[in-house]
C-alpha cells in the first residue's frame, strides 16, 4: 500500500477517531449564519457564514475558506462548527482583523475531493469554490486577492489538492492535521505560501509525510511555514486557531 493509499485508508477512520474526542461548542453558534448554496442544477451545500465583526458594507474584506474533517459531514449545518471554526471568534482574532469565514458542510458519505490529482463533478469541493468565487462576492464585497484556504483532517487534505489543483485561486493556506503525497507539488502550486500545523503523534495522518509536503513546497521554490507540536495527536488545530501570529501571517498575504 503506498503513501496516498494509506492516506485516504486513515480518512475511514477519522469519524470514529474524532467522536471521542470532541469538544462541546462555545461561544455563540447564532453569529454564523445558517445558509443553502443550490446551484441551478439543484445541488445543494449547506454551509455557515461568519461576518467580519465590524462589519460595513462599503468595504471589502478578505474571506478564509474552512473545510471540516470527516467527523463533520451531515446535513445539520452544525457539526462543522465543532472542529475549529468557533475559535475565529476569539478576541485575538477577530477584534484584530475583520473578516469573513465560510464553513460549509460536506455531505454524509463523501469526501470534499474524490481524489488529489482528479476531482469529480459530483465532489463538494468544487460548490465550495464557487461558493466564494461567484455567489458570496454578490452579496457581499470580498477581495479576490485576500482569499485563504484552511482546513483539518479530511478537510486538509483538500486544502493540499485545491493549492495544487488551483494554484492561484487563494493567496495561502493553512492546513491542519493533515496530508497528502509530495510527489504531486508542483512550483507553480509552490508559489503561493502555506503555514502547516501538524502533531508528531498523530494517529491518523503520519507526520513523516508531512514533512516531505512541507519539504517539497520549499524545494519548489514556495514558502512553507511549518509547526509541529507534540502530544496533540489528531487535535492540531485546537492551537493552530488560537495562534495569533498565524492569523497576522495569513491577513498579510496578498495575491499580486
Amino acid at each position: 500500500m503506498n503513501l496516498a493509499q494509506r492516506f485516504f485508508h486513515a480518512l475511514l477512520f477519522c469519524a470514529t477517531f474524532a467522536a471521542g474526542c470532541r469538544d462541546a461548542l462555545g461561544g455563540d453558534t447564532n453569529l454564523f449564519l445558517a445558509r443553502i448554496h443550490t446551484t441551478a442544477a439543484g445541488r445543494t451545500l449547506p454551509y455557515r457564514l461568519l461576518l467580519p465583526k465590524n462589519y460595513e458594507p462599503a468595504r471589502s474584506y478578505p474571506v478564509i475558506l474552512y473545510l471540516h474533517g470527516g467527523a463533520g459531514r451531515g446535513t445539520d449545518n452544525l457539526k462543522p462548527l465543532e472542529w475549529g471554526p468557533m475559535l475565529f471568534l476569539e478576541p485575538g482574532v477577530r477584534d484584530k482583523h475583520d473578516f469573513f469565514l465560510v464553513v460549509p458542510q460536506c455531505p454524509r458519505g463523501s469526501g470534499w475531493i474524490s481524489g488529489m490529482k482528479k476531482w469529480e463533478d459530483n465532489d463538494p469541493m468544487p460548490l465550495a469554490l464557487e461558493l466564494v468565487r461567484q455567489v458570496l462576492p454578490k452579496e457581499f464585497r470580498l477581495d479576490p486577492k485576500r482569499r485563504y484556504l484552511t482546513g483539518v483532517s479530511m478537510g486538509g487534505v483538500a486544502v493540499w489538492s485545491t493549492m495544487i489543483q488551483k494554484p492561484g485561486f487563494f493567496a495561502a493556506a493553512v492546513p491542519v492535521c493533515s496530508g497528502g503525497d509530495s510527489g504531486m507539488v508542483t512550483a507553480a502550486a509552490a508559489k503561493y505560501p502555506i503555514w502547516v500545523f501538524h502533531s508528531d503523534d498523530d494517529p491518523l495522518m503520519p507526520v513523516q509525510s508531512v514533512r516531505e509536503l512541507v519539504k517539497e513546497w520549499s524545494k519548489q521554490g514556495g514558502i512553507a511555514k511549518y509547526t509541529e507540536y507534540t502530544g496533540l495527536q489528531h487535535s492540531s488545530w485546537k492551537k493552530a486557531y488560537v495562534d495569533a501570529t498565524m492569523f497576522d501571517w495569513l491577513f498579510a498575504q496578498k495575491l499580486p
